[in-house]
């Protein structure tokens, strides 16, 4: 459960990433105390079915979802900090942010590469723009182990990990079309941009999660 004194870490699961907690006991143990965990992708809804539990109503993406915490950060007047992406990936995204809603505050940006000796200077950094929100991308499980260990250190005191997100926003990726997006088939798209990176994840990963699934369905089924 999440200590409601301690800063927000809110991370998107999907079944690449409940995968990889399964063998990271560290990664599980973030994941269950995290703040909110959204679900992310077919696979974990298909989990759901599989295990007979509540559907879920909607598709809590990172690249769909957190536009709308962006928005209400400038409604609340929260000040953003984007940490993530290759060198100059990040201000990209934030003058792109900027350029749909002016009124956003972004306090700074900064990328994801960074030696270990740096780290204490881009914490800094964030905690120096008085942060309010920090929005990190540098894939799983990596961020969220980032942001476990560091936001507090920060000051922010909301932390959200999102992947990908970071480069889409600044059009390093393009998105999928809307139809293959509202057929959850957004993720055959992400392969075909980046075959050899995600091959792993959406044929190996994907399927070994949801037969680990199936596998718990069945011994539930007939205990």
């Amino acid at each position: 459960m999440a200590d409601l004194s301690a800063p927000a870490l809110v991370a998107y699961v999907n079944a690449h990433t409940l995968e990889l907690s399964s063998h990271d006991p560290e990664f599980k143990k973030i994941l269950q105390e995290a703040a909110i965990v959204f679900n992310d992708g077919i696979g974990v809804s298909l989990a759901a079915i599989m295990l007979r539990k509540p559907s879920f109503p909607a598709n809590l993406n990172g690249t769909d979802l957190t536009p709308r915490i962006l928005d209400m950060a400038s409604e609340l007047g929260w000040r953003v900090f984007i940490l993530g992406a290759a060198p100059g990936v990040a201000a990209k995204a934030a003058q792109n942010f900027i350029k749909k809603n002016p009124n956003l505050t972004i306090s700074g940006t900064h990328s994801g590469y960074f030696r270990p000796d740096e780290i204490n200077s881009v914490i800094a950094q964030i905690r120096d723009a008085r942060t309010d929100v920090l929005i990190v991308g540098m894939g799983n499980p990596k961020q969220e182990k980032w942001l476990h260990q560091h936001l507090a250190q920060t000051g922010a005191k909301l932390g959200i990990g999102v992947g990908a997100f970071i480069d889409f926003s600044a059009g390093v990726f393009p998105r999928a079309p809307i139809w293959m997006q509202k057929l959850k088939i957004e993720w055959l798209y992400r392969m075909s941009q980046e075959p050899r990176r995600l091959f792993k994840r959406y044929f190996i990963g994907g399927p070994i999660f949801l037969s680990r699934v199936a596998l718990n369905s069945l011994k539930k089924s007939t205990a």
